[in-house]
C-alpha cells in the first residue's frame, strides 16, 4: 500500500497535478482498516514510503504519530459508499478548474474526454471550500455516484477506480479532456465532437483495461524509482 501510495503521488505530479502542497491519493486497506495516504506538507512529487500514513475511517492515524490530511473524508466516505473503488484521488489540476468555471458539458473532442461518456461527468455542488467533514464527504460520494469521477467546481476534481492504474490515469484523461475544450473555446464555437452511442463504442476500443495499464505503465516510467524503494 505505502508503495501504490508513493508510486501513484509521483506519478500525478508527472502529469501535471501537482499544487505544492496539496492534492492527495488514497489507497485502500486490505484489512479494512482505512485507507493509505501520504502525510500533509509534502507535495506529490516528494512522496516517499515514510510519508505515508494509515488513516482510520474516523481520520486518526494508525500508523504512529502523523498529521493527517483534513480532506481525508473525500477518500474515507467515496470508498464506504463504494466497494468497487479501491484508490480514490483528489488533486487541483488547473485546466479542470478553468473548465468547471464555464458550466458547460464535456464534449468527447478528444480520445481522453470519451471515458466519461457511460457515466457522465458529475459536478459536486455541497461546497467549493475543502471537503473535512463526513457529511460533506458523503455528499461527494452522492454526486459521484457511479461515475469515474466528478468535478469540484473552484476546487479541483476527485477520481476513483479499481486500481491505482484506474484511478490515475482517469485523473489525467480528465485533466487532458478539459485541458482540450477549454483551448478549443479560446479560439472559437466548438462546431463538433463524436455522438453518445459511437463515444461508448469509442470507449470501449480506446480505454479498455489494457490500455489504462499501458498508460499507467507509461506514467511509472516517468517517476524516479529510487525514491520509492
Amino acid at each position: 500500500m505505502v508503495a501504490t501510495v508513493t508510486l501513484g503521488s509521483r506519478a500525478l505530479a508527472a502529469a501535471g497535478h501537482g499544487d505544492m502542497v496539496w492534492g492527495h491519493l488514497a489507497v485502500r486497506d486490505p484489512e479494512g482498516r482505512g485507507v493509505w495516504m501520504k502525510v500533509p506538507g509534502w507535495g506529490l512529487e516528494e512522496i516517499r514510503p515514510d510519508r505515508v500514513v494509515l488513516v482510520g475511517w474516523d481520520g486518526r492515524s494508525l500508523a504512529g504519530p502523523a498529521t493527517v490530511h483534513k480532506e481525508y473524508p473525500i477518500h474515507t466516505e467515496i470508498m464506504r459508499a463504494r466497494p468497487d473503488v479501491n484508490v480514490t484521488v483528489h488533486t487541483h489540476a488547473a485546466a479542470v478548474n478553468a473548465f468547471s468555471a464555464l458550466g458547460v458539458p464535456l464534449l468527447p473532442i478528444s480520445h481522453d474526454a470519451v471515458i466519461f461518456a457511460e457515466y457522465g461527468l458529475p459536478r459536486y455542488t455541497a461546497t467549493a471550500n475543502l471537503v473535512s467533514t463526513s457529511e460533506l464527504g458523503r455528499a461527494l460520494a452522492e454526486d459521484l455516484g457511479r461515475a469515474r469521477a466528478c468535478l469540484m467546481p473552484q476546487h479541483g476534481l476527485v477520481a476513483a477506480g479499481e486500481d491505482v492504474a484506474h484511478a490515475v490515469m482517469t485523473a489525467i484523461l480528465l485533466q487532458r479532456a478539459c485541458e482540450v475544450q477549454v483551448t478549443a473555446l479560446a479560439t472559437g464555437e466548438i462546431r463538433h465532437w463524436t455522438g453518445h452511442e459511437e463515444s461508448l463504442e469509442k470507449a470501449s476500443v480506446c480505454w479498455p483495461d489494457s490500455q489504462m495499464q499501458a498508460g499507467w505503465r507509461y506514467w511509472m516510467r516517468q517517476v524516479d524509482n529510487t525514491a520509492i524503494a
